[in-house]
């Protein structure tokens, strides 16, 4: 089974145990989060009515906050004298999916109601 959520304006597609490097949470680590379901799937049955997205449920962990690798801008204006160095560093944090649960489905009463009822019948 795997699910798409959506966690910082980024959609991910996750299954359950794996790893994934976001953009940093405002949790602390080892807290666990659910995540915005915007689809799952098991096999070749999808679920992307909002009423049925409602019961699945992902649960993710929080391993760690960490920095990006080092990008470093370097622009240059020839025969102006100008170059300017720029850096950035992200952000991030690593998460573990825990688990992706479908909760289940009561009856509906129309499916109560077709049921047959036993036949009662005088005795004529």
């Amino acid at each position: 089974m795997y699910a798409v959520i959506e966690l910082g304006g980024k959609q991910y597609r996750v299954s359950k145990g794996e790893y994934l490097t976001v953009d940093r949470l405002h949790h602390e680590p080892g807290a666990t989060f659910t995540p915005i379901v915007l689809f799952a799937a098991d096999g070749d049955s999808a679920i992307m009515d909002p009423k049925d997205l409602a019961k699945v449920k992902v649960t993710a962990r929080i391993d760690e906050h960490l920095l990006g690798k080092k990008i470093r801008v370097f622009t240059y204006k020839p025969k102006h004298h100008s170059k300017k160095m720029h850096g950035h560093r992200s952000r991030l944090t690593k998460i573990t999916i825990q688990d992706i649960a479908v909760t289940a489905r009561r009856a509906s009463r129309a499916a109560k109601k077709d049921t047959p009822e036993e036949a009662v019948t005088d005795g004529a």
